[in-house]
């Protein structure tokens, strides 16, 4: 735990993460994602219950997401700050803690989104191909 402390430390705290992300952008964001992903790695290990791995995840997701938007993303990334988040979520759960109804909440809002996202343009295409083979083309 003291190096996940010690990552969160720099990354989140001193604010390492947004400052690479507007030092290098993309390349930066990707970098500090998968220095992220150490934290969930660690969840794994000491077998912290699967929606709590989810929802750090989505933390971890979400700022990447939202983190590689040009500027605004950086903004982001100095005021969501998802490591320090996991590194609690790692906390509670070595005290003891068991998942509560808000972890389920994010997590399954979280997957409800991921599939909108993913219905919508299946449902367009769709559409558009009904379209343009139902005579509307103009051909």
């Amino acid at each position: 735990m003291e190096t996940a402390a010690v990552l969160v430390k720099w990354l989140d705290r001193r604010f390492l993460d947004p400052l690479i992300g507007l030092a290098v952008p993309a390349v930066g964001d990707i970098l500090t994602s998968v220095a992220g992903l150490y934290l969930v790695v660690l969840g794994v290990r000491r077998k912290v219950p699967a929606v709590i791995v989810a929802r750090m995840l989505v933390n971890l997701g979400l700022d990447a997401l939202l983190g590689a938007v040009p500027v605004l993303g950086d903004v982001f990334d100095f005021a969501f700050r998802a490591n320090v988040r996991n590194l609690a979520l790692l906390e509670m759960h070595h005290e003891g803690r068991p998942p509560r109804a808000k972890d389920w909440l994010v997590v399954g809002g979280a997957a409800l989104f991921l599939l909108v996202a993913l219905a919508v343009p299946i449902a367009l295409a769709g559409w558009l191909i009904a379209w343009l083979f139902g005579g509307h083309g103009g051909g």
